[in-house]
């Protein structure tokens, strides 16, 4: 028989599920959900990969232990249809499927979400339920995967999106820009009764507690100014005893649906495997990831939280996950990805473990991790960098099971490369001048930004929020003619915005400059390049 997703093919079929080796939850969902319903204690906004696979997964180990009653509401702010078509129709399940190197699958049906909504006022009873989760003094954490570009309230000039400057003119009761909405549901939670909280960024960006309560606190400051909120909500949101932004790190590599995973999900029988079009993305009722997974969270939640320490999460103070995200964001993982990403787009590379096969590729990343990146890093103590670079470079990484792209990881290049190599920079001083690996990865990006491949054919790039003006600043620029290149890179190595310092600045923007010339030497320019700087 065919296996579909839903609870109650679950229940009436169980012994079949156990039978293709899917693991199954041991809760009474229904019991749950009533709960969940009644006193809600955590509501994510993002549903997509990560927190199927990860996030949703920690809180169902402690609903099989019995250390949890209720479970988790998603909210999506991007993209409606996730909800309509990816979480309802399957009961809000997903099935988790981990990848090992070794090409074993796990199997796991994540069950903890209860409840999907869209956090729009459009959708008025999605919207209304938002705003009684809100208003409800058992809400806990307010918890987001949205990609740091979500919490952004200007563009590329520093000019409000049109959408926030309306929303801050008309105050929360008419937000429809995403943080507005967001921040107009705390506004919902302080006039009911200012109670508190925790807004728990889990996006993969440098003090991303920090980037929502920016957003917020923004809304906030705006809506007290222009007399359309009380002032009152602006002390509110800066009271540590009444809302938290707690920092974290979160490492676990969930990428696009795998073919391989469909197919064999099919010969297992189970029923659900095509892939799900919306007009924002692709998904599927399956979701497919490694099997490293780390998330370590500052401990700062006012109004209690989830034990997710027994689940393995880390919680600790402030200070040590500063240390453990720079290891990871800034050396150890982050950085080796996006120059896999750039250079791998070049050469023609479709499978990130492939590229770790590359000599060169493989070269650049251990000389950007262990060479550079190393020598700066403070050991957090609850995790070790040499540990931590040894297996994404041994196992991860080089992991064939793991269907990942660097077209995947080349996505929204200009919101990480300040913290993925700036960082770093900035942590070398007056000697970021004698850096080699780390200017080449970044000339590889803009040599990327031309959307011509090593041979000379014209590729497709990633999506970018910056991408139309970074293609401007470099228009002119031609394959074989460095010349054309003359002058053109200075208002992107310039800004502070990307790359957190003017790299002319730190002594780097010319060498970038030379490294770019090179790249555009002619076709084949990127593979002799890497060859002449990488032994």
């Amino acid at each position: 028989m065919m296996l579909h997703l839903n609870r109650q093919s679950l229940k009436e079929n169980r012994a079949e599920w156990e039978k293709a080796g899917i693991t199954l939850y041991s809760y009474d969902d229904e019991a749950v959900q009533a709960a969940t319903q009644q006193a809600p204690q955590w509501v994510h906004f993002g549903g997509g990969n990560i927190f199927r696979a990860f996030i949703a997964a920690l809180q169902q180990h402690l609903l099989n232990k019995g250390l949890a009653k209720t479970g988790i509401i998603t909210a999506e702010t991007y993209d409606e249809e996730v909800i309509e078509k990816v979480y309802r129709p399957f009961d809000n399940l997903s099935l988790a499927v981990t990848m090992y190197a070794d090409g074993r699958f796990e199997k796991e049906v994540i069950g903890s979400v209860m409840e999907s909504v869209v956090c729009r006022p459009d959708f008025k009873a999605d919207w209304q339920r938002l705003k009684d989760i809100f208003t409800n003094p058992s809400l806990q954490v307010a918890s987001f995967t949205i990609t740091e570009k979500g919490y952004k309230l200007k563009d590329y000039a520093g000019n409000f999106f049109p959408a926030v400057a309306e929303d801050m003119k008309k105050g929360p009761e008419q937000a429809t820009s995403s943080m507005g909405c967001i921040a107009a549901l705390a506004y919902a939670r302080y006039q009911a009764g200012a109670y508190p909280f925790a807004f728990l960024s889990l996006d993969n960006c440098s003090h991303n507690g920090d980037k929502i309560k920016e957003a917020i606190l923004t809304f906030a400051d705006e809506w007290a100014a222009n007399g359309v909120a009380d002032k009152g909500f602006v002390d509110y949101v800066n009271d540590p005893q009444k809302v938290t932004f707690p920092w974290s790190m979160i490492d676990k590599i969930t990428p696009r649906s795998s073919a391989k995973v469909q197919g064999y999900l099919k010969e297992l029988g189970f029923g659900d495997t095509e892939l799900i079009h919306t007009e924002k993305g692709t998904y599927a009722a399956f979701v497919n990831a490694e099997n490293a997974q780390y998330l370590v969270i500052e401990d700062t939640f006012p109004n209690g939280r989830p034990a997710l320490e027994q689940a393995g999460v880390i919680f600790t103070d402030r200070n040590t996950v500063d240390k453990v995200e720079r290891m990871k964001v800034c050396t150890c993982l982050n950085p080796l990805h996006t120059a896999m990403a750039v250079y791998g787009c070049l050469l023609g590379y479709t499978l990130i473990a492939d590229e770790m096969k590359d000599p060169q590729i493989k070269g650049l990343i251990e000389k950007i991790g262990y060479q550079e990146g190393l020598p700066v890093v403070t050991n957090p103590g609850v995790l070790n960098p040499e540990d931590f670079i040894k297996e994404v470079l041994e196992q991860r990484l080089t992991n064939g099971n793991l269907p990942d792209t660097p077209q995947r990881i080349a996505s929204d290049t200009s919101q990480k490369v300040g913290i993925r190599f700036g960082e770093t920079i900035k942590a070398y001083g007056d000697k970021a001048k004698d850096l080699k690996y780390i200017p080449l990865a970044i000339a590889g990006w803009c040599r990327y930004l031309l959307a011509v491949d090593d041979e000379g054919k014209h590729f497709e790039l990633s999506p970018d929020p910056l991408l139309k003006d970074l293609q401007a600043a470099l228009e002119g620029i031609t394959l074989g003619n460095p010349d054309s290149a003359k002058g053109k890179l200075k208002s992107i190595l310039a800004n502070k915005d990307i790359f957190g310092s003017d790299l002319y600045e730190v002594g780097l923007g010319e060498k970038i400059e030379g490294y770019f010339d090179e790249l555009i030497v002619g076709p084949h320019a990127v593979r002799n390049t890497l060859v002449k700087y990488v032994k």
